[in-house]
């Protein structure tokens, strides 16, 4: 048995600029940390993230007592605890809480403590993470979904949906789907005027309309001698709770229709279960429930029971600890629902998720453009394990 022995938070700085929470762990041997990320659009029924509101010094954004929470009742209550027990430190720092949604310690304290236990514990049994975090020790790449034109509360410009993404289809490597999205992004690159990018590396250009963006991201798949929808297809995350005025059914049979659109996430709003229903019925694309779903296994399985979705987003932090996590998962998968791992647009180095995707053979891996180093990070984690791996991991199908 391997005992924690300390856990130390710090506040520390994410993508945004903005603080967040960094648990580090400690055993007689070594320690390992782990950074919370942030999100922008945040549904109302994810886990509750702290922050220090009437602390003007960090215009109310800062995370202070959350690391109080880490440093001293968090601290306490695991003190000897084993770290391989994951469960066991899960459940008390859940029972130690006592709030649906975490709101007594802050999810990013309790997220924080519990993906470092995971680490260390991982570091102790002298093991990669996603073999310790892997009930099977069988493992798949993820199909990589890359946000390569920002919208909504991502950017400062005139499109109202959020993420216009590609996902590589058909590739028998991460390299290869890598190496493609590679070839898209340069070439789109050189055919805007505006080339800033927004909070996830995607380009964050004013276009007239969400088709025109759609449409150039068309171009540049062709210019880079690829098929759209064969080779490359385009996925879209609409995030309609932050929508002034929403779409409806028509809007995405039409646009479904029209390009090679396979996949929408959060299409309507969290609460819009009908709307949800009818949009999965009447297509035969991918729907992903992230806001509608918040890595919440009471939601998700309302939305297995009415059909709302056949996907869902997972994020760390909308839960609140590994083990919740791993159910969520778990869960999704034995009903058929694919599983895609994601970031968030406040987010740091800590490549988690990455092992996270290949332990749970989930599908796909949402983590931004292949730009900005908290994005790139992911790959890379990803091309580090493909290489270490070789032949004997294979790509998910979709």
């Amino acid at each position: 048995m391997v005992k924690i022995k300390n856990i130390k938070g710090r506040q520390v700085f994410d993508s945004r600029g903005n603080p967040t929470l960094e648990a580090e762990v400690y055993s007689d041997n070594g320690s390992a940390f782990a950074i919370v990320p942030s999100g922008a659009s945040t549904g109302t029924h994810e886990a509750f993230e702290l922050r220090d509101k009437n602390n003007n010094d960090y215009l109310g954004k800062s995370v202070f007592t959350a690391v109080a929470n880490v440093n001293n009742l968090i601290s306490k209550a695991l003190k000897d605890i084993d770290l391989n027990d994951q469960s066991k430190i899960d459940k008390i720092l859940i029972e130690l809480d006592g709030t649906e949604q975490k709101k007594k310690l802050g999810a990013n304290a309790i997220l924080s403590v519990s993906i470092a236990c995971c680490k260390l514990a991982a570091i102790e049994n002298k093991t990669p993470l996603f073999k310790y975090l892997s009930k099977n020790k069988d493992y798949l790449l993820p199909v990589p979904l890359l946000n390569i034109i920002n919208g909504g509360v991502h950017a400062n410009n005139n499109l109202d949906i959020q993420e216009f993404m590609i996902r590589p289809e058909n590739t028998n490597s991460f390299s290869e789907a890598i190496r493609r999205s590679f070839l898209v992004i340069q070439n789109l690159k050189k055919m805007l005027d505006n080339t800033n990018v927004g909070d996830e590396g995607g380009f964050a250009p004013n276009f007239k309309s969400n088709d025109e963006a759609i449409e150039i991201i068309i171009k540049s798949i062709e210019k880079s001698g690829f098929r759209p929808d064969k080779d490359v297809s385009i996925c879209l995350d609409v995030a309609a709770n932050e929508l002034k005025q929403p779409k409806n059914i028509e809007y995405y049979l039409n646009l479904i229709d029209k390009y090679p659109i396979k996949s929408i996430e959060d299409p309507f709003a969290e609460d819009e279960w009908d709307s949800w229903n009818n949009l999965t019925k009447n297509t035969n694309i991918q729907i992903v429930g992230d806001d509608l779903f918040a890595t919440n296994k009471k939601r998700l399985n309302r939305g297995i029971n009415e059909k709302s979705a056949n996907a869902i987003l997972v994020k760390l932090n909308q839960i609140g600890t590994v083990s919740e996590t791993l159910d969520v998962i778990d869960h999704a998968q034995k009903n058929d629902f694919k599983t895609i791992i994601s970031h968030r647009s406040g987010d740091s180095e800590d490549t988690f998720i990455a092992d996270l995707c290949v332990a749970t053979k989930s599908s796909q891996i949402k983590s931004g453009s292949l730009a900005r180093s908290e994005r790139v990070s992911k790959y890379n984690r990803l091309l580090r394990i493909e290489d270490a791996l070789g032949n004997s991991i294979k790509m998910a199908k979709i």
